[in-house]
């Protein structure tokens, strides 16, 4: 029965609601954290929609600028991914916030065939793409007014901890890596939440294979969709699916948000895990998770894997489970301020003034 469940569960977590235009359309940038920024104001943090594109493909997404930003000064930055099926404006956009307000320019971006960015076909969720999203992101705001090209770091949450370890496995110019409540989506999709499923792992390759062949045929076939009622949610037997819908659906749910995916990208994900390659990650490393998640087994085994770092780091948040740290009040502030102590040591946090005859890059 239970592996049933962990079927149904796998990927299958949540679809978008009509009703939650409502709460998002509250926010004139579409945020549905709490405390988000609702007006630029001087000598505030401000936030900037921006695009760009990473190989030819539009991507959507905010800057974050400090208190007080000056482009003729230098800042570090910050890039911040979002979790599997979540945007730019949920918990990553909370994060991105905080870490501008401690002097950072950061940016927040929706990942390429998800959210407001393009790229087709849709809900398209491969391993590599999302991994150069977040190379993208660092080729964006290392060019941005006032970036020191030199001191750019990291976060990546749930889904997207996993993409930033990945990218930071190949990418040097990350000079800090940071996860919160990292979920190993490879590990998942092919063996199952806590490993329940390897004896289906062939089964479910076969199904992603047949339903490429369908897709080449012009038959995209979409897999993760959840229709429960808050009752059927609250009886699910892992608290990463049962708090998940109520983050997802109810309380901070918005419109471009969705765990859809193809059926196809299982090919590629099944293939895929950051562990074999966690040895490669050589810069400062954060691993941040709740101490009584049911994710946390992701989190302890990619660290002992981080074989390659001199300096790393596993930071426990007491008593907190996943979705729990993405917006609990007192878990977000416990986890902002270990973000600033990692940041701060690993990247310099002064601002100073740009030499008129000197290029950013060179700082």
């Amino acid at each position: 029965m239970k592996k049933l469940l962990c079927a149904a569960l796998v990927g299958a977590l949540m679809t978008t609601y009509s009703a939650v235009a409502a709460d998002f359309s509250k926010n004139p940038y579409g945020l549905v954290y709490d405390n988000a920024i609702t007006e630029n104001v001087a000598g505030k943090v401000n936030i900037h929609p921006v695009s760009y594109t990473v190989d030819g493909i539009r991507v959507a997404a905010n800057v974050y600028t400090p208190a007080g930003y000056d482009p003729k000064k230098s800042y570090p930055a910050i890039v911040v991914a979002h979790p599997n099926g979540g945007v730019k404006e949920q918990v990553a956009g909370l994060f991105a916030e905080k870490l501008a307000g401690m002097g950072y320019i950061t940016v927040a971006a929706d990942a390429r065939y998800q959210g407001a960015s393009g790229g087709e076909p849709r809900h398209t969720d491969k391993p590599a793409n999302r991994i150069e999203d977040i190379n993208g992101m660092v080729d964006y705001i290392r060019t941005y007014p006032g970036v020191n090209a030199n001191e750019i770091g990291a976060l990546g949450i749930c889904g997207g901890g996993r993409y930033t370890l990945g990218a930071a496995q190949k990418d040097p110019r990350i000079k800090a890596v940071a996860t919160i409540s990292m979920f190993n989506s490879g590990r998942v999709r092919r063996n199952g939440f806590q490993d329940s499923q390897m004896d289906t792992i062939q089964q479910r390759l076969a199904q992603a294979a047949e339903a490429r062949t369908f897709e080449k045929e012009g038959d995209v076939r979409l897999v993760g969709a959840m229709n429960l009622t808050d009752e059927q949610a609250k009886k699910l037997p892992f608290a990463l699916y049962r708090d998940g819908f109520f983050y997802y659906f109810r309380t901070h749910a918005h419109p471009n948000s969705t765990f859809l995916y193809t059926q196809s990208s299982l090919m590629d994900l099944m293939n895929w895990d950051v562990d074999d390659r966690m040895a490669m990650i050589h810069q400062p490393l954060l691993m941040i998770a709740g101490d009584v998640s049911d994710t946390r087994y992701m989190t302890d085994d990619a660290f002992k894997k981080a074989t390659g770092t001199k300096d790393k780091e596993l930071y426990l948040v007491k008593g907190a489970q996943h979705i729990e740290t993405y917006w609990v009040p007192k878990y977000v502030n416990e986890e902002a301020a270990k973000l600033q102590e990692f940041f701060g040591k690993y990247l310099k946090t002064r601002v100073w003034q740009i030499p008129a005859n000197k290029k950013l890059s060179t700082l």
